[in-house]
């Protein structure tokens, strides 16, 4: 289940976003909050069947603790 607690950004119109830390050569995952899953692709791959990692919202929020630590 998807940690309530984690605000989603606002996202495009198939619901993909990239981070704003992403830079112009577009060097960063694209990530989409599902019902169950937080989804994760590559964004320089443009395949239509890419490859997509699907997180649960426990595993998400210690990546995130992990990245940006805990209080964040």
């Amino acid at each position: 289940m998807i940690d309530e607690n984690v605000p989603a950004p606002p996202a495009g119109r198939d619901g993909w976003f990239t981070s704003s830390y992403s830079n112009a050569t577009g060097s960063c995952v694209e990530v989409k909050f599902a019902r169950d899953a937080i989804m994760v692709r590559d964004s320089k791959d443009k395949r239509v069947d890419r490859p997509i990692m699907a997180i649960g919202g426990a595993g998400w929020r210690a990546f995130l603790d992990a990245v940006t630590g805990p209080e964040s």
